[in-house]
């Protein structure tokens, strides 16, 4: 019976979110709050289906965007995204050194916060071979840190305030993960969605050269990079989109439900933050997130301001 009970609450909220009656930020403490107080009913079924949806929100994002637009914004992108990829992993070797992390955590929070969140984690932790605890402890430090970015960077944005455009390339270099970056940008207009979601996937395009680079710096060859074959969708659905007309008005409702299903993902991934889960982080590889976050942020939206 406590089971139904459960499960019938988490469905509920599910369905608010995939209705978009609730927004983004709600839908995500929402999933916090259902998961630490009720319990997650599904909770081996979680990481999967976010996965799967988060790619099929992706993909389907592609359909509203033109690839012209898409490719100017991440070609005006390109140094800044090179420069703080590199430089964040350069800053993150030093931070985590003097702050005496675990050598392998270290670098799968620098290379998490550096490119795509727990994407580029998963990609390099069998490069490098790290374990279970090095692989929970550095994504759910990215992962907190995330869930508070899509929370407060729109509010900051509108502070400052950010134009679509300079929200969009702030959004996709300072926000770790692809979800929380498409879930911050969407609250903030179509214009910052569209070149937020173009340049943060040209960002994690770099998981194949990084992992190249890994394996050598780590003298490690038993590593096998996953190509995010999602990416090449969203680039397929971007040219549909652009160069057969005759697909407006079906396009048009497939952003629609990506949009949808965007919400109940993020919903989905504030399931999934448990305070068991947040204590596993421990003090000093939080620190380094936070500090490295907390730079990346203030240099890259510097540099936006600068340049946009």
């Amino acid at each position: 019976m406590q089971f139904y009970i459960k499960a019938s609450a988490f469905i509920l909220c599910a369905v608010l979110a995939l209705l978009q009656l609730i927004s983004a930020p709600i839908a995500l403490v929402l999933g916090i709050f259902v998961s630490n107080t009720l319990g997650h009913p599904f909770p081996n079924l979680n990481s999967k289906v976010t996965k799967r949806l988060l790619q099929f929100s992706i993909v389907g994002l592609g359909f509203g965007m033109n690839v012209e637009n898409a490719l100017a914004s991440s070609l005006n992108g390109l140094l800044l995204i090179v420069v703080t990829i590199f430089g964040t992993i350069i800053i993150g070797y030093f931070v985590g050194k003097n702050l005496r992390v675990d050598k392998k955590i270290s670098y799968l929070i620098s290379v998490g916060t550096a490119i795509c969140g727990g994407s580029a984690i998963a990609a390099t932790a069998p490069i490098i071979n790290a374990d279970d605890n090095h692989i929970t402890v550095s994504m759910s430090t990215v992962f907190i840190l995330n869930s508070v970015a899509l929370i407060i960077f729109p509010v900051i944005g509108h502070y400052i305030p950010l134009t679509e455009i300079q929200f969009g390339y702030w959004s996709a270099i300072a926000i770790h993960d692809t979800s929380s970056v498409v879930g911050a940008a969407s609250q903030y207009g179509n214009e910052a969605l569209e070149v937020a979601t173009t340049v943060k996937l040209t960002r994690a395009l770099w998981i194949v050269p990084l992992s190249l680079l890994t394996a050598i710096f780590f003298k490690s060859n038993s590593g096998k990079t996953k190509i995010p074959w999602f990416i090449v969708l969203f680039i397929i659905a971007m040219l549909f989109n652009s160069y057969f007309p005759g697909l407006d008005t079906f396009a048009k409702y497939i952003v629609i439900i990506a949009k949808s299903c965007l919400t109940l993902t993020i919903f989905l991934i504030g399931s999934s933050l448990s305070l068991s889960f947040i204590k596993k982080t421990g003090t000093r590889p939080f620190i380094q997130g936070f500090l490295l976050w907390v730079i990346i942020s203030i240099t890259s939206i510097i540099a936006v301001i600068a340049i946009y």
